[in-house]
């Protein structure tokens, strides 16, 4: 998990650091990709990477019979569930934040009238009438199933033909562009980092790029109404942010956007250079990314001594589990430190076992000392794989409590 939120503080900085330069060199529609690298840098630490030799142990039983064996030293909650549970209550509440917003935003808007849809559909002949719902906060852009366009009842009378027609055209350019859609992913990343101060540093920002992408699309396509882009900019009434919702103009972009719409923008080559240049950069970041996983992975190939194991206990077998009658191998995927110690336990099967069995081998492994590996006669971070079977058959026999001096053998990769 730290590592998860490591990679994602560090993309949402780059794109923080690099946005504005971006956009100067290359446009504001390769500065808006930018924004892909953060979740793509969160989710890379969750990617398997095997490192390149195990130390593979035998697998332990663990029996309802064993769980007196170490009821004495089963650690208590650790301060890290209290620490999760934190998260998922503030991440809960925002997804209800984000759902009850969204029903508000439904209940409020009602079907255009058949003259207004005429009328429209005259300004504009890409209009789809399916899509269009009258609200009171448009225009603006709603995310669902399919994405909505609200405009509000006096639209026709607030904007005349030729404002209609770019306003409608942005409208437009944000549906082919999927922005909706990007707008509840940056409301679902801020539900799971709603803790984290870049996380809401950055998605007024996001917002922001996201238009600033949408005005420069539209001003290509109608490159001679740049003057009149800018004074319905100008005439338009603001509204508030809100979640899952994209508005034709807020007042703190209006400054930014009239800036955009008088600088010269790039052209076709150049803008395409801009894309290759995002798609290197995040490539590069990804690699550099990798090879930081790989590197706490540790290079296991020119050990002399591998790992081995200086003291095990056996995991309690939860009294939750007996009661439900749980079983099942957990697999787990241990990072041994320099010291011997246990750094990061990683659970291989987590979707196939019981949590409870998950957590109470955990907790044991924590306890256990091993013999960490070497290299060149010093001690580094190397893996082992640790499968323990909890079974309530009697049949079943349960390895030893403890063992000294245990040496295993290692095991190709996997």
């Amino acid at each position: 998990m730290f590592t998860v939120l490591l990679q994602a503080t560090i993309g949402l900085a780059l794109v923080l650091i690099l946005r504005r330069p971006m956009r100067r060199l290359f446009g504001a529609s390769p500065a808006f990709t930018l924004w892909l690298l953060p979740p793509m840098l969160a989710l890379l630490p969750c990617l398997p990477a095997a490192p390149s030799r195990w130390l593979s142990l035998p697998e332990m039983a663990v029996l309802p019979a064993t769980r007196a064996l170490v009821a004495q030293i089963t650690p208590a909650a650790s301060p890290g569930h209290w620490v999760f549970l934190i998260w998922a209550i503030g991440g809960a509440l925002c997804l209800l934040r984000l759902a009850r917003h969204y029903q508000q935003l439904l209940r409020q808007s009602r079907p255009a009238p058949d003259a207004m849809v005429h009328v429209l559909q005259a300004d504009f002949p890409g209009l789809d009438p399916r899509r269009l719902r009258l609200h009171p906060a448009g225009p603006a852009l709603l995310w669902g199933p399919c994405s909505m366009l609200l405009l509000p009842a006096d639209f026709l009378e607030r904007f005349d033909p030729r404002q209609r027609h770019l306003v409608l055209q942005h409208e437009h350019a944000h549906l082919h562009r999927g922005d909706a859609l990007w707008s509840l992913l940056g409301e679902l990343m801020l539900a799971l980092l709603w803790f984290h101060p870049l996380a809401w540093l950055a998605l007024p920002r996001l917002r922001l790029d996201q238009e600033l992408a949408c005005d420069e699309r539209v001003l290509r396509q109608l490159p001679q109404d740049e003057a009149g882009y800018a004074h319905t900019l100008l005439h338009s009434t603001g509204v508030d942010v809100a979640p899952m919702f994209i508005p034709w103009l807020t007042q703190p972009q209006l400054k930014e956007r009239l800036t955009m719409i008088q600088r010269p923008r790039p052209g076709t080559l150049r803008r395409h250079i801009g894309f290759i240049v995002v798609a290197m950069s995040m490539a590069g970041a990804v690699f550099v990314a990798q090879a930081t996983v790989k590197h706490d992975a540790g290079d296991v190939h020119a050990t002399s001594h591998v790992a081995g194991i200086l003291s095990q206990t056996t995991p309690h077998y939860p009294e939750s589990a007996i009661k439900n009658k749980e079983e099942g191998t957990v697999v787990l995927t241990v990072l041994i430190g320099a010291d011997g110690q246990p750094l990061r336990i990683v659970s291989v099967n987590a979707h196939e076992v019981a949590p409870d069995l998950i957590q109470a081998a955990n907790d044991t492994i924590m306890q256990w000392r091993f013999k960490p590996a070497t290299k060149n006669g010093t001690p580094i971070e190397s893996y082992a794989r640790v499968p323990i079977t909890f079974s309530l058959d009697e049949k079943t026999s349960p390895a030893p409590s403890t063992t000294t001096g245990t040496h295993f053998p290692t095991s190709p990769s996997i």
